[in-house]
């Protein structure tokens, strides 16, 4: 399993968010590439970036910080995103040095528009499902949809999306721990991988994911743990690569 240290991107520092509320940001570093350094310097094996101004916008607005980001983490892949909702900025982000994209918004109101990227960008699309009470939230979470996150999920079994990456918004930058089983349960319903994003807040709670790895996850997005110390990224990386017994 993976660990994506999660950088979200706000006015150009790192922050966030909680429950995806944009008035209440917490400001982490307003260095991004100095934050990407520290987490692939630490072992990351992927880092995972979104542009908050971007999800809202429609559009991307932090272009130079994802660029110092992408210089800093040198041959760790980047995911990200945030406002990506057209071929046109999908191509413009991979050409920029991104491994792989992220649809959210898009996925819900153009379907065929992810189903074009895949086939464009094969390996290099995923799609993120960020749900409220189960139900899919889109433009910047501040729509919810009347979609369930499965059924979104499902529309795209067959389109060759690289991972699903399922976010519960309440629990995000909560503290809480995560909604394990709705992501386990919706990984077990589908065969494209699925990445748990949302209420990590310990070295306990990855435990947790590692021990459900049969259902489907192939990793974990963290960020508020990891910026104010609760959770140890090195030690997160143990238990996740299989290296420590992740059973109580």
């Amino acid at each position: 399993m993976i660990l994506f240290p999660a950088i979200d991107l706000k006015d150009g520092q790192c922050v966030r968010l909680l429950k995806g509320d944009m008035a209440k940001a917490t400001v982490f570093s307003d260095s991004p590439g100095a934050q990407a350094k520290l987490f692939v310097d630490a072992g990351s094996r992927w880092l995972h970036v979104v542009d908050l101004n971007g999800a809202f916008s429609g559009h991307p607005v932090n272009e130079a910080a994802v660029e110092s980001i992408l210089t800093a983490a040198g041959e760790v892949p980047v995911q990200l995103g945030g406002g990506i909702r057209d071929l046109q900025t999908v191509e413009f982000w991979l050409e920029k040095g991104v491994a792989r994209v992220i649809l959210g918004t898009v996925a819900l109101r153009d379907p065929d528009l992810v189903r074009k990227a895949c086939h464009e960008f094969p390996g290099r699309v995923a799609v993120g499902i960020d749900a409220r009470d189960g139900m899919v939230a889109v433009e910047g979470w501040a729509e919810t949809s009347k979609v369930t996150a499965l059924d979104l999920a499902l529309r795209f079994e067959d389109a060759g999306v690289d991972a699903i990456i399922h976010t519960d918004i309440e629990r995000d930058g909560a503290m809480g721990g995560p909604n394990l089983d709705a992501t386990a349960n919706l990984a077990e319903r589908l065969t494209t991988p699925v990445i748990l994003s949302g209420g990590i807040s310990s070295l306990d709670d990855v435990r947790a994911v590692a021990r459900r790895r049969a259902s489907g996850i192939i990793g974990v997005i963290s960020g508020r743990a990891l910026y104010d110390g609760r959770l140890d990224p090195r030690a997160a990386l143990a238990v996740l690569a299989g290296e420590e017994d992740a059973t109580p």
